[in-house]
């Protein structure tokens, strides 16, 4: 039974002594760059080989356009602020959980295929990174190398690309950028994954070993786009593919050339979801089952956090709907919709409102960015 939102979703205000969340995960692992002068000791956290991505910088020639002038007013925003806002927003909500049966049988391969490969192709979905990353994926690969690659850019503003290359800038590494529809970014993810991995047929050949194709494996939470990076790659439909997360329920090898075999994976998530402002976002981006969430539940957040993000504000709801929101309340918001369009019906408005946000005609924006550490 759906349990929907309250009248109206808890204001800053209205709460005594709010905690503050500067990030909801851990700090990243120690990324180092493939130009690095010298590699970390064998002792040292897994590396992240990250490669791709456009110049960080917004200006050019010292001139600042528009567009740069709408990124600096993005750059003034408090992304600390929402996340604390959703922490609020969801807590009187029905938790979101998902676990099909497959993931668990496949979780168990994947882990046992994980020590064949000689590199893993992490990908998340480039609106949510952080809320893409698997709580456990360190642990699994150990000391394994990584590509991580950040999925639909096609999705996301030029101001989200440029604060998450900017973001593993800091650490001297760039991201590879894909769409996986497209097939912009695979090209340069071939060519990564196998040169990354080359080093493991220089040491057969000093063992007396005849080379061997690479073993990549590309995993991810489900929905974010692996498969059709795959398809991509080998430029011909090899592995399922479609916009709805469980669609790949097995593993399977397929070879890229004659020197790349990839894994294609079904869709990993924590068994427990205890992060729900992460589990939010998955539903809203479409990265989890919709069995496991109230639509209009998750359409009213939506609404709160398009009122919320200084590039969206309320503009892009009333541009699309002729609706005004007062910045409050979502559910709100659903209800005159469903009034003005849909008979009533709450769940035909709210899914329409999702439906929306994922083809992008609420514009290309990211639901998170790198939190920046508050000055004290």
């Amino acid at each position: 039974m759906a349990i929907h939102l309250s009248t109206s979703f808890f204001n800053k205000s209205s709460i005594s002594s709010p905690p503050v969340f500067h990030h909801r995960r851990a700090p990243p692992l120690t990324v180092f760059a493939a130009t690095s002068a010298a590699p970390p000791p064998s002792s040292s956290p897994p590396t992240i080989q990250i490669v791709g991505g456009k110049n960080a910088s917004w200006y050019k020639d010292g001139v600042m356009n528009s567009s740069n002038r709408v990124d600096c007013l993005e750059d003034g925003y408090d992304w600390a602020d929402l996340e604390n806002d959703l922490y609020h927003w969801t807590k009187s909500l029905r938790p979101v959980q998902w676990y099909p049966g497959h993931i668990a049988k496949t979780e168990k391969e994947l882990k046992e295929q994980l020590k064949l490969m000689d590199v893993v192709i992490e990908v998340r979905d480039g609106r949510i990174p952080m809320s893409t990353s698997h709580p456990q994926m360190d642990s699994w690969l150990g000391n394994r190398k990584r590509i991580l690659v950040l999925n639909r850019e096609d999705m996301i503003s030029t101001a989200d690309r440029n604060a998450w290359a900017d973001y593993y800038g800091r650490q001297g590494i760039k991201v590879i950028f894909s769409n996986g529809k497209l097939g912009m970014g695979t090209m340069k993810l071939g060519r990564l994954a196998k040169s990354v991995a080359a080093e493991v047929n220089i040491k057969r050949r000093a063992r007396g070993l005849l080379p061997r194709p690479v073993r990549a494996g590309i995993v991810g939470y489900p929905n974010v786009g692996k498969s059709s990076l795959i398809n991509r790659l080998l430029k011909r439909r090899m592995c399922p593919a479609a916009p709805r997360p469980g669609v790949t329920r097995s593993l399977k090898w397929v070879r890229f050339g004659n020197d790349l075999e990839l894994l294609d994976s079904p869709g990993i998530i924590p068994m427990r979801m205890s992060d729900q402002t992460a589990a939010i976002k998955l539903a809203i981006c479409d990265d989890i089952g919709e069995k496991s969430y109230d639509v209009t539940d998750v359409a009213a957040v939506l609404v709160q956090m398009l009122s919320r993000l200084p590039a969206a504000n309320n503009n892009v709801l009333w541009n699309r709907y002729k609706i005004e929101t007062d910045g409050r309340c979502g559910k709100t918001f659903v209800h005159k919709l469903a009034i003005e369009l849909f008979n009533a019906d709450e769940h035909q408005a709210a899914f329409r409102i999702l439906s929306d946000f994922r083809k992008g005609r609420l514009g290309l924006r990211a639901l998170e960015r790198p939190v920046q550490p508050r000055v004290m």
